[in-house]
């Protein structure tokens, strides 16, 4: 008997592997994680030999522990980090490392792009702003410094294409990768013949685009070997692990949006009408009908995870467990000091920022800080103020037209009571806790799940599964004080601008070699 559906998402920084029943709940999960080379200023790769390897050791984490597993297995899909700058030559093999998402040494391509056709004739066409987080600027520059390589890509994968490629031999493309290359007309779904050019592309060069819960495939007997999958299992498409995640939360309907927080803060708030907006980011959700405005902060837990690694203390360094994570250690500490973290305040732009910013060049900054400061003030600083990059991205799709009425926190960061309190105090909206569903693994299972046909929609089986296991409700008094200082921190962000721009000028960014 077929009973179990696999999930797979392939992050920043590790692999997961998760097992689902046909009604959701969670049987094993397996993880693997793998590094990240940053051989140059604004420079991020991986190599995709070490996601497979890692998504081979994570499904047999998962497979071990429940008895006849891979037997069982109805199929697989697979979400992923997104977007990704992958060439495969004619034998699939990579010719290069991957630029992953965070990549930003194509900032002088995207001024290039603007040039050729205009800022606002790439936003009319692909519905999203020209940057280097695309992968239009990453093709151009690929083209121009690594021209020997271009030539020899026979196509281009996503991560969750690479690794459905591996298990099945077959080429995929989901629809929200394709909206995340910032190469399609919007309104066609056809490769834009004018970025195509000036990036040097094919459109042969893109594997067909197919519908996340689409069957691309089956395990073939070699990876079959590798994971200790059955041969003959089915792979889905997949997606991103935004919408996976918008799924695993139930965010799948105007009013009720999701926060995604892990190495980053990804916001993604549904909407019907396919709202653009130049200050965020816009794809097509998994669920027919709906459509993701997604606001998208680079670095949060990473940003604890900076202090954990360069400013903790020996006092927190023994308090370290194997079975205490990063959240745990740092937040409990920031319990004790009041809201406003003493006078400071925490620009989070340790890799420059994403949206609404889009500055490669914002740098962190810790403001206020005075002979009394305590460390503990700074780790609420860092909590607070990633809080509030979040909601200046829900103030900026609020404006564009999004609703907001409840958000449901998942991701590393949700485990941390304290900070979900400050998100909802900061926004002044209920902030939810799904019950722990295994993260985005969950999301693609659903896909599985609609692909075999074994559930009428999305929507019907998200509302059946998605439990909520706690709710933050904001805090009026602290709202307001909160309101108050989130009006400093945008000012702070606004008068530095210049300064960014210019002390990048100073000590120097360019990241060509």
């Amino acid at each position: 008997m077929r009973d179990l559906l696999l999930g797979i998402d392939v992050g920043t920084t590790a692999a997961k592997a998760v097992l689902f029943t046909l009604d959701g709940r969670l049987q094993a999960i397996g993880q693997a994680d793998y590094p990240l080379a940053t051989p140059f200023l604004n420079a991020a790769e991986q190599s995709p030999e070490d996601w497979w390897q890692a998504v081979c050791r994570a499904i047999r984490q998962a497979l071990t522990a429940v008895p006849d597993a891979a037997d069982r297995m109805i199929g697989l899909a697979i979400s992923s980090q997104a977007p990704t700058l992958l060439p495969l030559d004619r034998n699939g093999q990579p010719l290069r490392p991957a630029l992953i998402w965070m990549d930003r040494r194509a900032d002088a391509q995207v001024e290039q792009l603007k040039q050729a056709l205009g800022a606002e004739t790439i936003f009319a066409v692909t519905g999203n702003r020209a940057d280097s987080f695309f992968l239009a600027a990453k093709f151009r520059w690929f083209q121009q410094h690594e021209a020997h390589l271009l030539a020899r890509t026979h196509q281009f994968l996503q991560v969750n294409g690479y690794i459905a490629y591996r298990l099945t031999g077959v080429s995929s493309l989901d629809p929200a990768h394709a909206a995340l290359m910032g190469l399609q007309d919007r309104a066609t779904g056809i490769w834009s013949r004018d970025l195509l050019a000036l990036c040097g592309l094919d459109p042969a060069q893109f594997p067909p685009i197919s519908a996340g819960h689409q069957i691309i495939g089956e395990v073939t007997a070699t990876a079959a070997l590798a994971t200790g999958l059955r041969p003959g299992t089915w792979v889905m498409t997949g997606s991103i692990d935004g919408t996976a995640a918008a799924l695993e939360a139930g965010a799948i309907a105007p009013g009720t949006a999701a926060e995604m927080t892990g190495t980053s803060t990804v916001l993604l708030m549904p909407n019907a009408q396919g709202i653009t907006d130049p200050a965020l980011i816009s794809i097509p959700h998994v669920v027919p009908g709906q459509h993701l405005l997604i606001g998208a902060a680079v670095a949060s837990g990473a940003a604890l995870k900076w202090f954990r690694d360069t400013l903790g203390s020996e006092e927190v360094a023994a308090a370290s467990r194997p079975d205490r994570d990063v959240f745990d250690l740092l937040t409990e500490q920031a319990e004790v000091v009041a809201p406003g973290s003493g006078g400071v305040v925490f620009l989070p732009y340790l890799l420059g920022e994403r949206s609404p910013l889009w500055l490669t060049e914002a740098r962190g900054v810790f403001f206020g800080l005075t002979l009394a400061t305590p460390r503990a003030a700074l780790i609420r600083a860092i909590l607070e103020g990633t809080s509030f990059a979040l909601r200046h991205n829900v103030e900026t799709a609020r404006a564009a037209g999004a609703e907001l009425h409840e958000l449901r926190s998942v991701g590393g960061g949700a485990k941390s009571a304290l900070w979900c309190q400050i998100k909802a105090d900061v926004l002044g909206v209920p902030v939810a806790l799904p019950q722990a569903a295994g993260g985005a693994p969950f999301g693609a299972a659903l896909l599985v799940a609609l692909g075999a046909g074994l559930i009428p929609d999305l929507a019907s089986m998200v509302r059946d599964t998605v439990r909520i296991e706690r709710v933050f409700e904001p805090n009026i008094q602290r709202h307001a004080r909160y309101s108050d200082i989130y009006a400093l921190y945008r000012d702070l962000s606004q008068h530095l601008r210049a300064d960014f721009i210019r002390a990048a000028a100073v000590f120097g960014t360019e990241p060509h070699p």
